[in-house]
């Protein structure tokens, strides 16, 4: 009886206490995520500071139930123990943002993690904001160049746009992010560039921050990271962080591409806080919250009116696919928050084919709004024939002879594919993009029969309009047009290069 009437006499103490001051106690602490009793007062997204040892840890709090607060960590949590006190601050996480972030490796919630110098950032955002309304938004029309020739001809990103890149670990969806970042060096208008790394390995991130370093892309990139070794608190928290810088950079007027690397290790992140709370499981045990955890983040990506300065924030979120099921729980969600998806087929890639993107099942729903007049003009019918040609390719499987319109059909599909083709880390401008992508789709590389024949072609059309004909790449990146002038000097241009391939050949 005496240990019941002791219990009794502290829970009335904390309520009173709590009831002055709010002020609550750890009841349970794990893996960087608490279980707190009392602040009555507690409010979602609100920091709150932890006493242990005579110090000050920080939390936030993300789960309000009616007897317990859920909060995570921003630090370790080795020294909490059941019993520490607990303070509600009344304010929300705002992390340090500024341009003395360019070219820095950060941590989730803004302290630098690369060696160097201390940051001191004079400039703080929140890192949970609501997304600004419709009419503070502006239709998308300026195309932001990924330097992937199937992307930029066949599904285009805009500048304010959501596109979701998705498929299995083993694609390199990664790398064709950095691509993406890599391509911006020599745009004009450069957005500022914001890679968030969550749930990877921090090898992988070395060697990705030792690419873009050496490629003069770090310059204008801003990297935050919560690798796999990170607790869960800090990769949940990551995106937002990142969010925050991007927005910072909007206001200013400046344009800014955001890659979150991945949302599937994000939406893990938060199933292990939510399980460790013991909130509720649904489907797949995620919370039923987890759609509300993506979209109040990727919703504050757009572009926007005069109130901001007419900035934008470009969002590439990668997905992780399980065997190309696109159905799963965590793929649908996000496929519906964006503006289009492109997906990296496994099948597609063993087969050969660089960077291996299903076009059937890949979509922008900006679509042409995002594309210059030369693209338009040169790749109009590009979609429809290599979706004819991949149907005739399965169809082959069953025949063995064909009638000689469908053959010609099939080794056109054939040229648009390899000249379509890329190898990672080689990025094209959109000038050079617009006359190899001319050449295929007029049919004037029929003579090509191997990838080599067209990697060779490729190489030598570029030197060939560099020396000779600069004109033609001017025009087509100061006007944004292809000519009919320009047309007639590329079509004599390939005629004379596969004129001396025939002769060396012989």
């Amino acid at each position: 009886m005496d240990i019941i009437n002791r219990l009794k006499e502290e829970i009335e103490r904390m309520d009173t206490l709590s009831r002055k001051e709010d002020v609550g106690e750890v009841v349970e602490v794990k893996d960087g995520v608490l279980k707190i009793r009392g602040l009555l007062n507690a409010e979602n997204q609100e920091v709150i500071t932890i006493e242990n040892n005579g110090q000050e840890k920080k939390g936030l709090i993300v789960s309000v139930e009616e007897e317990n607060v859920g909060a995570i960590l921003f630090d370790n949590c080795e020294n909490i123990k059941q019993g520490d006190i607990v303070r509600g601050t009344k304010k929300t996480l705002f992390v340090p943002v500024g341009e003395e972030f360019l070219g820095r490796v950060i941590n989730a919630i803004g302290k630098p993690i690369d060696g160097k110098e201390k940051i001191n950032a004079q400039d703080f955002y929140p890192a949970e904001k609501i997304a600004p309304s419709v009419m503070e938004r502006e239709p998308i029309s300026t195309p932001l160049y990924t330097g992937i020739k199937i992307i930029d001809s066949l599904i285009p990103v805009g500048r304010g746009q959501r596109e979701l890149f998705l498929g299995d670990r083993s694609v390199p969806k990664t790398d064709i992010a950095l691509d993406v970042i890599l391509n911006q060096k020599n745009e004009q208008n450069r957005p500022i560039c914001i890679y968030v790394e969550i749930g990877g390995r921090e090898a992988n991130l070395s060697q990705q921050i030792k690419f873009l370093k050496e490629k003069g892309a770090l310059d204008y990139t801003i990297i935050v990271s919560a690798s796999s070794s990170s607790p869960s608190s800090l990769r949940y928290l990551a995106p937002y962080t990142g969010m925050a810088m991007a927005e910072y950079f909007r206001d200013k007027g400046k344009d800014v591409l955001i890659i979150f690397d991945n949302l599937t290790n994000h939406a893990f992140s938060w199933r292990e806080i939510s399980l460790i709370l013991r909130r509720p499981p649904g489907r797949e045990a995620y919370p039923g919250d987890i759609f509300y955890l993506h979209s109040r983040l990727l919703e504050r990506a757009g572009r926007f009116s005069e109130k901001w300065n007419n900035g934008s924030i470009t969002a590439l979120p990668i997905i992780e696919t399980l065997e190309g099921n696109i159905s799963a729980y965590i793929p649908t969600n996000v496929i519906s928050i964006c503006d289009g998806q492109i997906y990296f087929d496994n099948n597609l890639y063993l087969k050969g084919d660089r960077p291996g993107i299903n076009i059937g099942l890949s979509v922008s729903r900006v679509g042409s709004s995002a594309q210059t007049k030369a693209m338009k003009r040169v790749s109009g019918n590009l979609k429809l024939e290599l979706a004819q040609f991949r149907e005739l390719e399965n169809f082959l499987q069953f025949v063995d002879e064909v009638d000689p319109e469908t053959k010609e059909k099939i080794e056109k599909g054939r040229i648009l594919v390899k000249a379509l083709s890329q190898k990672e880390h080689e990025p094209l401008s959109f000038e050079k993009q617009t006359v190899i992508i001319f050449a295929a789709v007029k049919g004037l590389l029929s003579k090509l029969k191997t990838e080599n024949d067209v990697r060779k072609f490729e190489r030598d059309f570029y030197y060939e309009i560099e020396q000779k004909n600069p004109g033609i790449f001017r025009d087509i990146k100061e006007k944004k047009e292809l000519s009919p002038g320009n047309e007639a000097e590329l079509e004599v241009i390939i005629k004379n290069i596969l004129e001396r391939h025939e002769l060396s050949e012989n």
